[in-house]
């Protein structure tokens, strides 16, 4: 039975919905007190957790969202939700909405939409071996529609790699990436080479396997990734975990990292 003061779980789950879904998403239909919030667009996932937290803390009321900053593609569901009795009393939903406020949700479209690729190494510059890394960039890059309009090689010379890098960036790419060099070795230079641009880094190392070597620096706007070997083997790394970050200009602090 109904009054006044109550919600049907129908109506509850429509407010549910306006609390957790932002820009470029619509509502799935509303089945048995079920609703979901479905993806109008391709981007990055961000959910704001603290409100998240604040509504799944309240009691007799649930949402579920997918994990942020991972990638979404148009019509996928990005979160469920829905009262856990019934019906619920109309005064504890207008309390929920006074707390929320915003959208829990939001899409960042991808704005990068160029790159820069420096392949570091001795070996690849004079040619005694082919350069295997630059491709498996490139083909991540394509899935997200970035196109590279800049690749050079440079040697084991963090002179030479600075410049190589400030040359990508006289092109006005989005995205520079140096490749190789990485680790700790006394001829690994190209975390000196992105320092010397004056690049601000953000981190150099991260505590993610495969990917403990990574670097992140930032030249105004614009990212300097340095890129440990493992991306070139391993199917998923650090830099899958980062790259649509990156390419949504969300940007990275050295805590999250």
């Amino acid at each position: 039975e109904n009054d006044e003061t109550i919600l049907h779980e129908n109506d509850a789950a429509e407010i549910l919905y306006r609390m957790t879904a932002g820009e470029n998403m619509h509502p799935s239909e509303v089945k048995e007190g079920k609703i979901e919030v479905i993806a109008d667009s391709d981007g990055l996932l961000k959910v704001d957790r603290e409100r998240l937290n604040k509504v799944n803390s309240f009691g007799e009321l649930m949402i579920a969202t997918r994990h942020g900053n991972t990638v979404v593609k148009k019509g996928d569901k990005l979160a469920g939700m829905r009262i856990i009795p019934l019906v619920i009393e109309k005064e504890k939903m207008q309390q929920i909405q006074e707390i929320v406020q915003k959208p829990i949700l939001k899409i960042m479209p991808y704005q990068i939409k160029t790159a820069g690729i420096i392949a570091t190494g001795s070996e690849v510059y004079k040619g005694r071996i082919k350069d295997t890394f630059t491709p498996v960039i490139v083909e991540k890059l394509k899935e997200y529609g970035v196109e590279v309009i800049y690749h050079s090689l440079s040697l084991d010379d963090h002179e030479m790699t600075t410049s190589k890098i400030n040359e990508a960036l006289k092109q006005e790419v989005d995205l520079v990436l140096c490749t190789g060099g990485m680790s700790v070795d006394p001829d690994d230079k190209t975390p000196l080479a992105i320092k010397n641009t004056g690049a601000r880094i953000i981190s150099y190392g991260a505590p993610v396997l495969p990917g403990a070597m990574f670097l992140l620096s930032y030249k105004g706007d614009v990212p300097i990734v340095g890129l440990p070997g493992c991306v070139m083997y391993s199917r998923r790394t650090i830099f899958d975990v980062v790259l649509p970050r990156l390419l949504a200009k969300d940007l990275i602090t050295s805590d999250e990292l």
